[in-house]
């Protein structure tokens, strides 16, 4: 094929003006950022399709009613493609140790912030004062964000999470539902109480009646077989660098065992692949560790998750286990009332105030428009999901025999995949490849 002199000073001038275009735009972008109040950047390297990456430190107030309370610096993952591009705001609900590109970004080719949650990670403030952990002073950091970027970023925004970073996006769209044009929650659930008795229905009634005994069996099992349990869990532990002080390992174990099906269905494990008593107490151990991680219940996790369990004790509400199938075979906890799943910092006792998941929940049935949610049905936390309700705007998306894990936009089949985009192509006015 030959190329007239036109075409060929075309292809000349694009292949040596496409990196100084590339160039200015991130130069405007550096402008932009430094112009931002109480904002620090570094730049870091971009993966393939990024135009320009930063880690942000945005500087918020402990208390957003209250300034003068002081402030802390919260981190956030600037992924930038272009101006003229839509922005996917990540309401992350833990720690973010590194910027990871979500599905909804991807979607829309557009720009994305991830943001830490208060509290976790590098977002602390100088005083861990758990009175200013709350769900509305977290929506507030996300809104400050977004008021920041607001001039930066002009078109449509986006907010979406995971997880508990899922219930971040939806209690974010209650308090400023106009800052976002669409929300998109995965598996997040709404909670009622701090141990919410709807996961105690998921359990008796998920899988096969077979798959459930062989669960019960299981459990069984290993509390009866628990004198010779112990040793083998004290040397796993100090094989993992484990240690116990918020409970002793005796109360670990038992919280292990009591987990299991709770971890069973939320992280997609198999009814095969449960061992019958035949196969031995390592071999049962063995498998009991794999679904149900004994360092869950260690100091490890118990105190690097403090924040989490104020607010699963105080708002955001969690769920606890029956003791009452295992009379009898519970030493270390006890058994007159359902032993709790939150451990509450410094053992201080659980004050849950359900006023305000209940409000949110009911926003949800009634005014909670734009919000595209997505759960797996075999996912333990999806038996606290958002309900569907057809008097709002919004639409659900439920993956069969899909875990927690699992599931994610890019198993939705063709015609569900459909559904979703075109929905949010009505919210976005704009066409998505």
């Amino acid at each position: 094929m030959k190329f007239g002199t036109i075409t060929l000073l075309l292809i000349q001038y694009l292949l040596i003006s496409a990196p100084f275009e590339l160039l200015a735009q991130h130069d405007e972008l550096e402008t932009r950022l430094f112009a931002l109040p109480d904002v620090t950047f570094t730049k870091t390297t971009a993966p393939e399709g990024i135009a320009a990456t930063y880690t942000l430190k945005v500087r918020q107030p402990v208390d957003h009613q209250h300034p003068e309370n002081g402030y802390f610096w919260q981190r956030v993952y600037l992924q930038h493609v272009g101006f003229d591009r839509p922005t996917t705001l990540v309401t992350h609900g833990y720690n973010v140790p590194k910027d990871i590109r979500y599905e909804m970004a991807t979607l829309l080719a557009g720009n994305q912030l991830l943001v830490e949650h208060r509290y976790f990670g590098e977002s602390l403030p100088d005083s861990m004062d758990y009175r200013y952990l709350s769900i509305s002073q977290a929506a507030a950091d996300y809104h400050h964000i977004r008021e920041l970027f607001r001039n930066i970023y002009p078109e449509q925004w986006v907010s979406t999470g995971i997880s508990k970073g899922g219930q971040t996006t939806i209690f974010y769209r209650y308090f400023y539902p106009d800052d976002v044009d669409a929300s998109f929650p995965l598996v997040a659930p709404i909670n009622l109480s701090a141990e919410d008795p709807r996961i105690y229905s998921f359990l008796d009634t998920v899988g096969s009646d077979e798959c459930r005994k062989d669960i019960y069996d299981f459990q069984t099992w290993l509390l009866q077989h628990r004198e010779e349990l112990l040793p083998r869990a004290r040397w796993f532990a100090k094989g993992a660098n484990l240690t116990f002080t918020y409970l002793n390992l005796e109360q670990a174990l038992e919280y292990t065992i009591l987990e299991y099906p709770f971890a069973f269905w939320q992280w997609g494990s198999r009814c095969e692949e449960i061992p019958g008593s035949e196969a031995g107490i390592d071999s049962m151990m063995s498998h009991l560790f794999k679904v149900s991680d004994l360092g869950f219940f260690s100091d490890r996790d118990i105190l690097g998750y403090a924040s989490h369990y104020y607010q699963a004790g105080t708002e955001l509400g969690y769920y606890g286990y029956q003791a009452k199938p295992f009379k009898g075979l519970l030493k270390a906890l006890p058994t007159d009332r359902n032993p709790s799943a939150v451990f509450m910092p410094g053992h201080a006792p659980i004050q849950f105030d359900d006023q305000l998941t209940g409000n949110v929940l009911q926003w949800t049935q009634k005014e909670g428009n734009g919000i595209l949610y997505l759960y797996g049905s075999s996912d333990t936390w999806s038996a606290t999901g958002v309900p569907p309700s057809d008097q709002v705007d919004s639409a659900w998306f439920f993956l069969p025999g899909t875990d927690h894990r699992a599931a994610r936009l890019k198993l939705l089949n063709p015609s569900e995949r459909k559904r979703f985009v075109d929905t949010l192509e009505r919210w976005l006015h704009m066409e998505i490849e």
